[in-house]
């Protein structure tokens, strides 16, 4: 949240650890829920950026999916199989398979994707960036979006 907030965006930080919250609270929005247990509380809300580190909970990859707004993007990283002779996350539930996050992408344009060894701390992990295209994308349009001036 930091790091979106000072480069000017609005950002909403979601967790259900009020703790944590607290402290992000002072570059933005919060918002205290438990998505794992209880509904979904962004229901019909869409962001230009859904960014999600360290978490995976598969039963709500389509719900985060559909927050992300048209050409909006997503950024995910979390743990990959592996990672358990790292430390935690260890239980398989919570650690990604090979390759496992492209397909749970799918109908997003995939821009960048990484799976791999991190050091500092050391970690196994997978990352996607991918955006929501508009719908009636002209081809020759995409270039715009995907090279920066």
């Amino acid at each position: 949240m930091q790091f979106l907030a000072g480069l000017g965006h609005s950002v909403l930080g979601v967790d259900r650890n009020a703790e944590a919250l607290k402290t992000a609270s002072q570059w933005g929005e919060t918002l205290q829920a438990d998505i794992e247990n209880a509904a979904w509380p962004l229901e019909g809300r869409s962001f230009q950026g859904v960014v999600v580190t360290n978490y995976l909970w598969r039963d709500l990859f389509p719900k985060i999916l559909n927050s992300v707004a048209e050409g909006g993007v997503l950024i995910y990283e979390t743990f990959s199989h592996g990672n358990q002779a790292f430390g935690k996350p260890s239980r398989p539930e919570f650690l990604l398979q090979q390759g496992e996050l492209l397909p749970l992408c799918s109908g997003l344009r995939i821009v960048a994707f990484e799976e791999g060894f991190m050091p500092s701390p050391d970690r196994l992990i997978q990352r996607v960036v991918a955006i929501r295209l508009p719908s009636g994308l002209e081809p020759a349009a995409l270039s715009r979006i995907l090279v920066s001036p």
